[in-house]
């Protein structure tokens, strides 16, 4: 490695270590080495522009892959803008039909692409891509090259009916990201397994707890919850006028909320007791609210990362005794809405805590509910 090319790769880490209060990014060392000054420069307009976080990550991972994905193919940095041959190239690489492989080696990405994505890091599945994953990526793609100041040809006639055909010929059953909601049943077994009283147990129980009782929040922001966003509400009058605590947890801008835009939920009774005990256990007065906790016990300074929050779900689904294949984090968010439409709370209302702005998506939740408990799904 030459020393010009070395210290380019430090400034590339230096800049990434500026953004990354903004954009936690993994790997930094790998991305210097992998991104180009210019990606990098994109990323850090983006964070300036105010971007959401979840988007910039999104972004810096779809990036990172389409450069490891560009350099195993064509033995070069992506070109900006893409030429449409090198969309269709990648749409080919990525979405195609496993039985004419068989006597096509020659079909889908090449043995030797796979192998050096695969060698990186990047491609862990056999098999085409899921087609959503693709779309986001060419996404992102667009996205980036509209940011800075060129055209594409992602909206070319001939890329639309590659990827339509594509899917076509290899069509794929649509899933849920968990296969099954953490309804209020399924949660009582989880906070089961974290009724001890060590550091992982008050964690674990609070991160559950205030998961599924503050609308079911995605893993990145339960990862990304500061105590700073937490603000103390005057008690909630439980039965027998039994005061319970309450909090406010402001979110800030969401994936669903507009610019500028302040959502809040709300906490009340046990949850808050489950936070407020890991709060106090962790000796957490600032920051993060959600650590890592290593070997010896040890409370780390910086936030967990969104997929751990997947992995305490799954290794609590695990110590449960249920099948941790149909569960996920997710499961938190379709199981809230689930228990809501089980216990007759009305659409409305459970959807001013879970933040949805679809009443499309959200109501399927009650309208699975009302099919398989109703009259129609019992007619013999």
């Amino acid at each position: 490695m030459s020393p010009d090319f070395s210290a380019s790769i430090l400034a590339r880490a230096a800049t990434l270590d500026t953004i990354a209060a903004v954009l936690p990014i993994d790997r930094r060392d790998r991305l210097a080495e992998l991104l180009t000054d210019e990606d990098v420069e994109t990323l850090k307009h983006l964070v300036n522009q105010g971007m959401g976080d979840n988007t910039l990550r999104a972004l810096a991972s779809d990036l990172a892959y389409l450069e490891a994905w560009s350099q195993a193919a064509a033995g070069a940095p992506l070109p900006w803008p893409a030429p449409e041959a090198l969309l269709l190239k990648f749409v080919a690489h990525h979405l195609w039909d496993p039985a004419k492989r068989e006597s096509d080696p020659d079909h889908g990405m090449p043995s030797d692409v796979d192998q050096v994505l695969r060698d990186r890091g990047f491609l862990r599945t056999a098999g085409p891509h899921a087609p959503d994953t693709v779309r986001r990526r060419l996404a992102s793609w667009s996205t980036l090259t509209k940011w800075r100041g060129l055209n594409g040809a992602f909206a070319s006639p001939g890329l639309k009916s590659a990827i339509r055909l594509a899917v076509r010929a290899v069509p794929r059953p649509r899933r849920r990201k968990s296969a099954k909601a953490v309804t209020g049943d399924v949660l009582a077994k989880l906070l089961a397994t974290c009724g001890g009283d060590s550091l992982r147990d008050f964690r674990d129980r609070a991160i559950l707890m205030v998961a599924f009782a503050s609308g079911g929040r995605r893993r990145s922001e339960v990862a990304n919850l500061r105590k700073e966003q937490l603000t103390i509400e005057q008690p909630v009058k439980g039965e027998d006028d039994i005061p319970l605590p309450s909090l406010a947890i402001h979110l800030g801008r969401t994936k669903n909320s507009g610019a500028g835009q302040d959502e809040v939920v709300y906490l009340t009774g046990r949850p808050v007791d489950a936070l407020n005990s890991w709060l106090a256990a962790a000796k957490i007065d600032s920051g993060s609210v959600f650590r890592a906790i290593d070997r010896w016990g040890n409370v780390s300074r910086r936030a967990l990362d969104p997929k751990a929050v997947n992995d305490i779900v799954k290794r609590r689904v695990a110590e449960a005794g249920l099948e941790v294949g149909e569960f996920s984090a997710h499961g938190l968010r379709a199981g809230y809405l689930t228990e809501a439409a089980n216990r007759g709370i009305p659409l409305p209302e459970a959807m001013e805590q879970s933040r949805h702005r679809s009443v499309q998506q959200a109501s399927s939740y009650y309208n699975n509910t009302t099919r398989r408990t109703g009259r129609a799904a019992r007619m013999i």
